[in-house]
């Protein structure tokens, strides 16, 4: 194998060729550019994905927070382990287990899942009972607001983008 490589390079002036010159290169300077060159591709890669992480966690984390928000303001009752709360004593309840959970919590789902579906004391599910007296399992409940959230979000967008 070679220890340097040899190409041509034509130099132009003024649109016209006016010399040949023959450049040496050795397999170590190569070696070196394309290490710099992989080192930098893989910078802006890894730059890119964080980039495409933060926006999907920030998405997650409003989404959570109007959950919670949705839960506060709610005139329904809430019911943990046989005792009645409020939607603001719930909506606490539900993010203490959310600061509890944060780092396995990537979406939604997951928040409804780990959080909001039922007590990690007793294994009894979460329930709502609405104004009207009908009670429901908070997870279902959660998964309805969650896709009304997001159904209104997408309508917003393409409102805006006129699509």
């Amino acid at each position: 194998m070679p220890k340097s490589l040899s190409f041509s390079v034509m130099l132009f002036r003024a649109g016209d060729i006016t010399r040949t010159k023959k450049i040496n290169v050795s397999r170590a300077e190569n070696m070196n550019r394309n290490l710099i060159i992989v080192a930098i591709t893989t910078v802006l890669a890894v730059t890119m994905l964080l980039a495409v992480d933060t926006s999907a966690q920030k998405d997650t984390d409003e989404t959570i927070a109007y959950l919670l928000a949705f839960v506060a303001n709610s005139d329904c009752t809430f019911i943990r382990n046989g005792q009645s709360y409020t939607g603001k004593q719930a909506s606490d309840h539900l993010n203490s287990k959310y600061r509890y959970y944060k780092d396995k919590i990537a979406t939604p789902e997951d928040f409804i899942r780990l959080a909001a579906t039922k007590s990690m004391l007793s294994g009894k599910p979460y329930l709502i009972r609405t104004v009207e007296g009908k009670e429901l399992r908070s997870d279902e409940w959660l998964k309805q607001i969650l896709e009304e959230y997001r159904k209104t979000r997408k309508d917003k967008e393409e409102k805006k983008t006129g699509g």
